[in-house]
């Protein structure tokens, strides 16, 4: 038993658990499909619903609103380990970054006419 105390101090190691980042960008397919209805929703209830548009413009008589959001994930890892005259580390990080884009068209009537969205990630 005394031999293993030393040898308890010449290995040691860390190990750093994945830790996730995850920002919440409020606009997801899902909540588009729950929130909006062609001819129902009205411009009142998607403000409320998603905020004030990133850009705001006509086409013809329609009224269009284009919301733009914004999302990273990040994530790190770390595994280090030494032995007394040798030493030894690996770590990692990556970072992927998603924007949502959303475009509704209201008619003279202010209700949602058309909506399309879709994500693209780099």
């Amino acid at each position: 038993m005394l031999i293993l105390l030393p040898l308890l101090g010449v290995f040691t190691s860390c190990n750093t658990a994945s830790n996730e980042y995850n920002r919440n960008t409020g606009i997801t397919h899902g909540t588009v499909q729950l929130h909006l209805q062609k001819g129902v929703t009205s411009q009142t209830e998607v403000l409320e619903k998603f905020g004030s548009p990133n850009i705001a413009t006509t086409d013809g008589d329609m009224e269009v609103w284009t919301y733009q959001r914004h999302g990273t994930t990040s994530k790190s890892a770390g595994v280090g380990g030494s032995l007394i005259l040798l030493g030894g580390s690996t770590s990692g990080f990556s970072q992927n970054s998603r924007t949502m884009t959303l475009i509704i068209k209201f008619g003279t009537d202010k209700k949602v006419v058309d909506f399309n969205s879709r994500y693209s990630s780099f």
